[in-house]
């Protein structure tokens, strides 16, 4: 893709799969439209069946801005709304958002540019996770921190730098069409499989901190521990689906929750000299709570421990049980097939 000119900018289209975001749809919303982007821009809602007033606040911003349309998401599934999004777009450059994440000032502008200066087949940056509530504020911090997430750059930063995955992503059109878009069958960690997929043939997939998406995080314990299930659930999927993609990130929630287990039982059963196990890893969390905490205010700082231990342990708990099963769905169900090539006309397409 070769950008001589701000009029030569390629078309983008801003796909976006909502499923009870009223909370938020509005600012995500306001946050690409005020992008200043000097290309025609879209954007396209994937409505799930929402039981709030996300179809309603959606209805309202097609009104507002000739821009903005919807299509629909019968099954509420993030990965076939992103289908959905896609099929029903027509730009040359694809551009992920969440409802509940806010593009930073410059973001597509930049990615573009990346897009075309690294030949890259996807480049996304940094998942900036900033709460509102105190307990929100808490869950940031550990989904900021290494020892929260780990080395994952899009989470904790990093120099630009090729990646197995990145979050969200603006991808060349061409790119999604071949691989078939997103594999509808992961309910989560599609993202993972799509890049996985997209090295696999060859492509790059670019990491930089030039990008940012501001990311609201969970509102509650139990919404939190639900995400985070389903994240080591699926994580565990990918790594039976696609054999060799494991790695030593994704094995440490799982053996951070085997030991706490183990020395719980074995303290019990055996001899209190286990219950160094658990009690190692509280010390941990405590410890590093006092660390990533700075800056917080003192609920928050109180809550960060509860928020480390539920983010470890639900995705340890979702990773060891997720069933072979699933997996077994996954391999047996078609692959995804190239999509049909669409094209806009309002814009000069990628080269």
């Amino acid at each position: 893709m070769n950008i001589k000119a701000a009029e030569e900018l390629p078309a983008v289209s801003v796909i976006m799969p909502v499923l009870n975001e009223e909370r938020h749809l509005r600012a995500a919303v306001r946050h690409i439209l005020e992008q200043e982007y000097a290309g025609d821009m879209e954007v396209v809602i994937a409505l799930g069946p929402s039981t709030d007033r996300t179809d309603a606040i959606a209805a309202e911003l097609t009104a507002e801005d000739p821009r903005v349309r919807t299509v629909a998401n019968p099954t509420g599934r993030t990965p076939a709304g992103l289908n959905a999004a896609i099929r029903g777009s027509s730009h040359p450059i694809v551009v992920r958002v969440d409802g509940h994440g806010l593009l930073t000032p410059g973001y597509i502008t930049t990615a573009v540019r990346l897009l075309g200066e690294m030949e890259a087949a996807n480049v996304g940056g940094i998942m900036h996770a900033e709460g509102e509530t105190e307990w929100e504020k808490a869950v940031a911090a550990a989904m900021t921190s290494k020892i929260g997430v780990g080395n994952a750059a899009f989470h904790t930063g990093g120099l630009a730098a090729p990646a197995d995955t990145v979050y969200l992503g603006v991808f060349r059109r061409e790119v999604l069409e071949k691989q078939g878009g997103y594999n509808e069958e992961f309910i989560r960690a599609q993202d993972w499989e799509l890049n996985y997929r997209i090295r696999q043939d060859g492509g790059l997939i670019w990491f930089t901190p030039q990008l940012k998406v501001t990311y609201r995080p969970r509102p509650s314990v139990r919404a939190l521990a639900k995400q985070y299930k389903d994240y080591g659930r699926w994580r565990r999927v990918v790594t039976r689906y696609h054999r060799g993609s494991v790695n030593l990130r994704y094995l440490a929630p799982p053996a951070a929750l085997a030991g706490v287990l183990t020395g719980l039982v074995l303290g019990a059963a055996v001899h209190p000299a286990f219950f160094v196990l658990p009690g190692g890893y509280l010390l941990g969390i405590l410890g590093g709570s006092v660390v990533e905490g700075r800056g917080l205010s003192a609920k928050a700082r109180i809550q960060l421990p509860l928020a480390l231990a539920t983010m470890h342990l639900s995705w340890g708990f979702g990773f060891l049980t997720s069933p072979r099963s699933l997996a077994r769905r996954v391999i047996a169900s078609a692959a995804p097939k190239p999509m049909a090539a669409t094209r806009s006309t309002s814009a000069p397409e990628a080269k």
